[in-house]
């Protein structure tokens, strides 16, 4: 397949659906939101497509009115944050997270009067397969 021909497919793609790359209304989110469900029934066929939209996906997100509280909010989110919902995730209590180490110490993290040392951070990353940067 040639150059113009792959233009000229991409040129039909884009016409037909211009919210693959740019979403413009909410109704266009809810269909971008939409065919993203269909795609990653397929993900290994689907993924370059999928990789597109969720970029635009996230473009929409990111700059919306819609979620601009929500967006505001998850900055002001920390570590003990993330450690707090990934407890609630995962239904457990102080006595269950011992890559912080005693009861008495993960309820001190919890309460903010302890912080989250560099060693809790590498092992509660790899524990919930979750990037470090999450804590900070």
């Amino acid at each position: 397949m040639g150059f113009e021909q792959i233009k000229l497919k991409a040129d039909a793609l884009f016409s037909e659906a211009h919210f693959i790359t740019d979403i413009k209304t909410n109704k266009e989110y809810q269909i971008a939101l939409a065919l993203m469900d269909d795609l990653i029934q397929d993900y290994d066929k689907q993924r370059p497509l999928i990789e597109i939209l969720s970029n635009s996906i996230e473009r929409w997100e990111n700059t919306t009115d819609e979620f601009s509280e929500f967006n505001q909010r998850i900055k002001a989110l920390d570590g003990v944050d993330t450690l707090k919902l990934l407890m609630e995730q995962h239904k457990l209590g102080i006595a269950n997270v011992p890559e912080i180490g005693s009861n008495t110490l993960v309820s001190k993290v919890l309460n903010g009067k302890r912080n989250l040392t560099r060693n809790h951070i590498e092992a509660l990353s790899k524990r919930f397969g979750v990037s470090p940067a999450l804590f900070f």
